[in-house]
């Protein structure tokens, strides 16, 4: 092999390293699951806002283009979660999920609603490859308006790219 080809080659693999290094993170969202103990649980109206919370988190993680969100459709989650919080308390279950979708990153929640005036946002961030979380994420809403909604998720999502941002230094 003359020294021409070497060059070209090891470019070939220096290029094809560079590229998977700097492949946008993939991340999975799942959907939030609402643990709603107030007097009157699981209104439609608090299914609805439940419901927006993923799709909110996705579009606000997509905003800064640093990420590339992985599809889990509603009946694989469902299929997975063997009852109410299972892969939110077994991240390495909801590692599995992730890694059959090709993700390298899982966000689990829950929308904990305890009271008609707050409510709360847990997230944990679970690293496919570790199996493990890596992060826990405690965000408090005040008020069920759509506004409160958004701002809460906006907030995760900061807390998210933080943390993120952290693993792609080292």
């Amino acid at each position: 092999m003359n020294i021409v080809s070497l060059i070209k080659c090891v470019s070939l693999v220096v290029g094809m390293s560079a590229t998977e290094v700097n492949a946008a993170p993939r991340i999975a969202v799942l959907d939030f699951e609402l643990n709603d103990i107030t007097s009157l649980p699981n209104t439609s109206t608090e299914i609805s806002r439940t419901s927006s919370m993923a799709p909110l988190l996705m579009a606000a993680l997509n905003r800064s283009g640093a990420y590339q969100i992985v599809a889990v459709d509603a009946e694989s989650q469902k299929t997975a979660n063997s009852g109410f919080g299972y892969l939110f308390r077994f991240h390495d279950l909801a590692a599995d999920l992730g890694q059959q979708r090709g993700a390298d990153w899982v966000l689990v929640g829950q929308h904990s609603k305890p009271s008609f005036l707050f409510s709360y946002l847990w997230v944990y961030l679970i690293d496919v490859n570790k199996r493990a979380a890596v992060a826990r994420y405690d965000i408090e809403l005040k008020g069920s308006h759509q506004k409160v909604t958004q701002h809460a998720i906006d907030t995760l999502a900061g807390k998210i790219r933080a943390t993120l941002a952290g693993y792609s230094i080292n």
